[in-house]
């Protein structure tokens, strides 16, 4: 039995560890966040003059967004993903396949109607109700988890799986009406949020974490990619059912008159998405509790431990939709429509590459999906070249779209010889870097990419007098769409170099090659 002051020195002991990681969590949030701030306020005191209280929200925002995504990496380290290991790993020791069936499905339905990004989009498509919505998103990933995991237990090839299901993609979406079509491929992109892929790629480790082969760890990764899958062709077959909808109705901002209306703008909106997350987060933890009562049976430290992750993941979560959507929302569409007015607009298109190219790293998700990276490759694949090649992806993701804003092309022009190239190289790169390249698309295409590329489209988009619809939906699409070919060039070289090198290098040595690139 521990004396009373030895449990205050392990107390301390671990407030103090927790201080340094919340630290070095902020470290990486500043770093993520503090880029875009400097490019937005150089553009507001030159190019696009926006209104001083825009600028204000902004920098509110901002700061809330940088506490939140450090609270919600803490939290994810901490609750998200060993809730989604220990539960991979325990139902697929039962080798029972109803059960990994029945608990796969019902997890793909839980953590897809508690992620936050879902809600938005069923706000915006008027033309279907809301449940209606929610509920067939919610069961077209709960059915591709399933086939996830199968592809797991059974070691099918990713690249098979995915030409079949992108061949049945494109074959509905030749059905679909124009104004759906955009929005259809968004949410694919949208309903792998922050929520969703921490627990699924935990989930994903922990399945493969039966298997005793060499690439079980490498077959982990693929999760994501299969279920950005099903919201796509759910939300393609309900356009199919409602042929009214797709007409997008943008959020109106409401104007503030000095900084006690500001305050109060924060302080309405503030509850509200305390409540929302909150109700998000709650099937979340009924499932670890009634896993936990049935079969895990942790012990009460780390029960406890889990549960306070859980709470900062609420409270990094409320803070961060909070200031995108306040903050940073108003000031992307003002921002784009000073520079759409501009007689040189076309420098639409490389200011969104080099805002591109710093936002993905302000997506919560991403960070997750960096370290797991990195731990699952013992560092072969080290987090900067993942940021890296990233970056590259969603800033030519974010070029094409404004090139789309400023031209009206059809995103089926630009999304099917994407896909197609993706698909292809495939073939030629190890399958570790295919398996997180279609991870990363899902990724990168968070809540970053909804409440500030995609308001900065759709200013830009209604100043130049095109369909919001039509022309400005599909950035999401477009995100999640290039990191697939920048992180498979990644591969290619990374193999070209090791073919290039004299002998066989051992780990060590295949952890160097990558760090040069």
């Amino acid at each position: 039995m521990s004396l009373p002051w030895k449990r205050r020195d392990q107390w301390r002991e671990r407030l103090g560890q927790s201080k340094i990681i919340l630290w070095e969590k902020l470290r990486e949030a500043l770093a993520s966040v503090v880029p875009i701030v400097v490019i937005v306020l150089i553009l507001s005191f030159t190019a696009a003059p926006i209104p001083t209280e825009t600028l204000l929200a902004f920098l509110l925002g901002a700061a809330m967004v940088i506490l939140g995504i450090a609270l919600f990496s803490l939290g994810a380290d901490t609750a998200m993903t060993p809730i989604g290991e220990r539960v991979g790993a325990a139902m697929t020791r039962s080798r029972k396949l109803w059960v990994i069936v029945a608990v796969g499905f019902l997890m793909g339905v839980i953590v897809t109607i508690s992620e936050p990004d879902l809600q938005v989009l069923a706000e915006q498509v008027p033309g279907v109700p809301n449940a209606v919505l929610v509920g067939a998103v919610a069961v077209g990933v709960g059915i591709f988890l399933v086939i996830a995991m199968l592809r797991i237990l059974f070691r099918i090839p990713l690249k098979w799986m995915l030409v079949c299901f992108y061949i049945a993609v494109f074959g509905v979406a030749a059905f679909v009406p124009a104004d759906f079509l955009a929005i259809a491929f968004d949410s694919g992109g949208v309903t792998t949020g922050p929520m969703t892929v921490p627990f699924i790629m935990a989930l994903g480790v922990g399945v493969a974490s039966i298997r005793s082969d060499e690439n079980a760890a490498q077959d982990s990764f693929g999760l994501v990619a299969l279920c950005s899958i099903g919201p796509i062709l759910a939300v393609m077959v309900l356009s199919l059912v409602f042929p009214g909808a797709g007409v997008y109705t943008p959020a109106e901002i409401p104007a503030v008159a000095d900084s006690r209306a500001l305050w109060q703008l924060f302080q309405v909106e503030l509850p509200a998405y305390l409540w929302e997350v909150a109700v998000c987060l709650a099937p979340i933890a009924v499932f670890f509790a009634v896993f936990q009562v049935i079969s895990l049976r942790l012990r009460r430290k780390k029960v406890l431990k889990i549960l306070v992750g859980i709470l900062y993941t609420d409270v990094g979560l409320v803070l961060f939709l909070t200031g995108a959507n306040v903050g940073f929302l108003p000031a992307a569409s003002s921002i784009s429509r000073q520079i759409a007015a501009l007689e040189w607009n076309w420098v639409l298109i490389p200011i969104g590459m080099l805002m591109g190219w710093f936002i993905v790293q302000a997506e919560p998700a991403v960070h997750v999906l960096n370290k797991q990276v990195e731990e699952i490759t013992s560092g072969a694949i080290p987090g900067k070249a993942m940021s890296t090649s990233l970056s590259i992806g969603v800033a030519v993701s974010i070029g094409l779209a404004m090139f789309r804003v400023m031209t009206g092309i059809s995103i089926f022009y630009l999304v099917v010889p994407g896909y197609l190239a993706a698909i292809v190289m495939s073939f030629f790169v190890p399958k570790i870097f295919t398996a997180i390249a279609f991870d990363s698309g899902g990724v990168a295409s968070g809540p970053m990419t909804a409440t500030f590329l995609l308001p900065f489209a759709q200013g830009a988009c209604e100043a130049l007098g095109g369909n919001v619809v039509t022309d400005a939906f599909g950035v999401v699409s477009m995100v999640a769409m290039t990191p697939l070919l920048t992180i498979q060039m990644l591969g290619l070289l990374y193999q070209y170099k090791l073919r290039r090198a004299p002998a066989p290098s051992p780990a060590p040595a295949a952890e160097e090659e990558i760090i040069e690139l």
